[in-house]
């Protein structure tokens, strides 16, 4: 099965106004059996359709509220008298005094419209400066023309180039419009592309922009820009797709996670059940043991416990071999006298890998550690969601197989998660003996959230401009939850890829945090080269992958958790530091920029940095690798000044005492750069 990623934005093209153009290419050949690719934009509407829009037809129906109350983005083209083109309808090419108010209210409600118009526009018969009126853009009548900025000689084939730094000029430099009109923007509104100064008339707008009310509206001033013939022409593809995604920002900020209540989160019985895990907590020692006087309010607290669980288990009867095991590790531990905690046989039998179907539930019940949170073993109680969409479950079955991967989402939870942790592995249960690792859980949800809030804060501190795909996605909580999923199966499966000089995931192995934050930084930058694949091979939104690795990674990570051996905030630096240094990007006037054409073999530069440091691990002694790591690091990231492991002041001597070594590493071996620390108070 071939993915077929979400589709939130509904964009409708008019075809009930005499337009010249249609998106369908059996009617643009029957308006021009000839040349159909010059009345088609079947090209423009495809590339919407395979990425984040539901593209339809209007064939006649009005433009009024039933119609626009199911629409995200409208698009006008061309709206033309039958006496100088053929249309796609014999109707009028003027829109109702009705249709003028109720569109005009819909975007100032929060909806995207799509103006494409002509060169002499008077003489067409339509009456789009009416509707456009309010928002300060009209189109001129004339033919814009130049004899310097032009294509093959051609004066009325005008280059046009983006004004200034619109965000429509993302990745697009240059366009050609063939016979275009121009467009005046007054008031608020702005144009975002232009002719040049030596044009008639210079400098005029060839595509501007408006913001009315809470919507968008873009005027283009010539149609063939995007019809089929010219739509691989220059940067006409990519300019397209910014001006309508920029018409549709707002729509992706409507774009939230659909409702999805539990009725279990909500149950008296989940509630008791969480509040007397609560309680039994605060009554563990740090290994999770408790201590004589409270073992009295301890074993009451477990039957509570095991009750409520009894209570519970026909909501979730692909789950009763592990609840029945529950119970009876709760009453091991009771018999034990509350030593530490020995959860094994619960964990054999906690399997949601093989029950991942989109919104099945969970309860987890273990006393554990929660990775960033405490290193003290302590029981909570979760409530968890598996997210499971048609494309994730096609995409796992093909290219990206992980029979351990589970995607959740948090529903609710004891005490312990209410911490940056986001995750749920084998490896963090308490236990007496080797782990069964049948399983790896990341709460998508709460990875989305902490990125959208961290990279919008970050970005609006920075002065970031966002390019319209990129301002779309960080609008969608949606979105970013699927693509935190992707990145969390991608990732999961690249750590057994490549050179691998240890166990990958470093379980019970003792080795300086760097190396940890190597591993994690490695498998990220795999795990963007292969999302970029993905994308280039038809599953567009696997792009959006490679925006969350680079913004989670520069941003969240360096300023999130105590300076002490934070090996993520580590990886984040480094990324950072070495695409700083290589101008992808760009800190300037107080300003960060992305370099966005840059940005893939800036990653891929570092990776392969990587890959030859992890091969060369092979072939030397544990120690001397972890030397060589530093080393890497350190020719980006600066070591501590009170560091022992630089190379220039180095002790280490000799390696018949690695246990010595490791203590002889600075808590924060590798400091935070101003660019960061100022990040860090700005967003305090």
């Amino acid at each position: 099965m071939k993915p077929t990623q979400r589709q939130p934005i509904r964009i409708v093209f008019d075809e009930s106004h005499s337009e010249s153009w249609s998106i369908s290419a059996e009617r643009a050949r029957a308006m021009q059996p000839g040349d159909p690719a010059n009345a088609s934009y079947h090209c423009a509407a495809e590339v919407l359709a395979a990425r984040d829009f539901l593209v339809r037809r209007n064939l006649e129906a009005p433009l009024e509220a039933a119609l626009l109350g199911e629409v995200d983005v409208l698009a006008l083209l061309h709206p033309c008298d039958a006496k100088w083109e053929r249309t796609t309808s014999t109707a009028s090419p003027r829109l109702t005094a009705g249709e003028i108010a109720a569109v005009q209210e819909f975007v100032r409600g929060g909806g995207g419209l799509v103006v494409v118009a002509e060169n002499e526009h008077d003489k067409y018969g339509d009456n789009l400066n009416e509707l456009l009126a309010p928002t300060g853009l009209r189109i001129a009548n004339g033919v814009a023309f130049d004899r310097t900025a032009c294509v093959d000689g051609n004066p009325e084939w005008v280059l046009g180039a983006p004004a200034g730094d619109s965000v429509l000029g993302h990745l697009a430099t240059q366009a050609g419009f063939y016979r275009a009109g121009w467009i005046v923007a007054d008031g608020m509104a702005e144009i975002a592309w232009r002719t040049s100064g030596e044009a008639h008339p210079a400098r005029a707008g060839l595509i501007a922009t408006a913001r009315f009310g809470a919507g968008r509206v873009v005027v283009v001033a010539d149609s063939n820009l995007f019809g089929d013939e010219r739509f691989g022409a220059f940067d006409h593809a990519q300019l397209w797709l910014n001006l309508v995604y920029w018409c549709a920002a707002p729509a992706f900020a409507r774009t939230g996670i659909a409702a999805r209540g539990s009725a279990l989160a909500v149950a008296r019985s989940w509630l008791e059940l969480k509040a007397a895990i609560d309680r039994l907590r605060t009554l563990q020692a740090a290994d999770g043991s408790v201590v004589e006087t409270a073992r009295e309010e301890a074993a009451e607290l477990v039957e509570i416990a095991v009750a409520l669980v009894v209570e519970l288990r026909p909501h979730f009867p692909q789950q009763a071999d592990y609840l029945a095991a529950v119970a009876l590790d709760f009453h091991a531990w009771v018999k034990s006298g509350f030593v530490r905690p020995d959860f094994g046989r619960a964990l054999a039998t906690f399997r949601p890998e093989r029950d991942r179907r989109d919104g099945a539930e969970h309860l987890a019940i273990f006393p554990l550690y929660t990775p960033n949170a405490s290193s003290d073993t302590r029981f909570e109680a979760l409530l968890i969601r598996t997210p499971w969409p048609d494309w994730l479950a096609a995409i796992e079955r093909g290219p990206f197989h992980n029979t351990k991967f589970v995607p959740g989402q948090l529903v609710d939870h004891t005490a312990g998660y209410a911490s940056e942790c986001a995750v749920l592995f084998p490896e963090t249960v308490a236990l007496t003996g080797a782990p069964t690792n049948h399983f790896g859980i990341i709460f998508c949800d709460r990875e989305a959230r902490r990125l959208q809030h961290t990279a919008r804060r970050a970005a609006e501190v920075v002065k970031l401009p966002l390019f319209p795909e990129l301002e779309c996605w960080l609008n969608s909580p949606a979105l970013i939850e699927d693509s935190t999923a992707l990145w969390d199966l991608i990732h999961d499966r690249a750590h057994s890829l490549g050179e691998l000089p240890f166990d990958p995931f470093m379980i019970r192995q003792r080795a300086p945090f760097w190396m940890y934050g190597l591993e994690e930084l490695r498998v990220d930058l795999r795990s963007f080269g292969e999302a970029a694949q993905l994308a280039a091979e038809g599953f567009a939104f696997a792009r959006t992958v490679c925006w969350a690795i680079l913004l989670d990674r520069i941003f969240r990570f360096p300023i999130t958790g105590p300076r002490v051996r934070n090996y993520d905030a580590l990886g984040g630096q480094l990324l950072f530091a070495y695409l700083h240094q290589r101008d992808v990007l760009l800190w300037r006037d107080n300003r960060l920029a992305v370099e966005w054409d840059a940005l893939a073999p800036g990653v891929a530069g570092l990776r392969e940095e990587l890959t030859a440091l992890y091969k060369l691990g092979a072939d030397c002694s544990k120690m001397n690798f972890w030397l060589c790591a530093h080393d890497l690091v350190s020719r980006y990231v600066r070591p501590n000044v009170a560091s022992q492991w630089k190379a220039d002041t180095r002790a280490v001597t000799d390696e018949s005492d690695v246990k010595r070594w490791l203590g002889l590493v600075h808590p924060d071996e590798f400091p935070l750069g101003n660019f960061h620390l100022n990040l860090q108070r700005k967003l305090a």
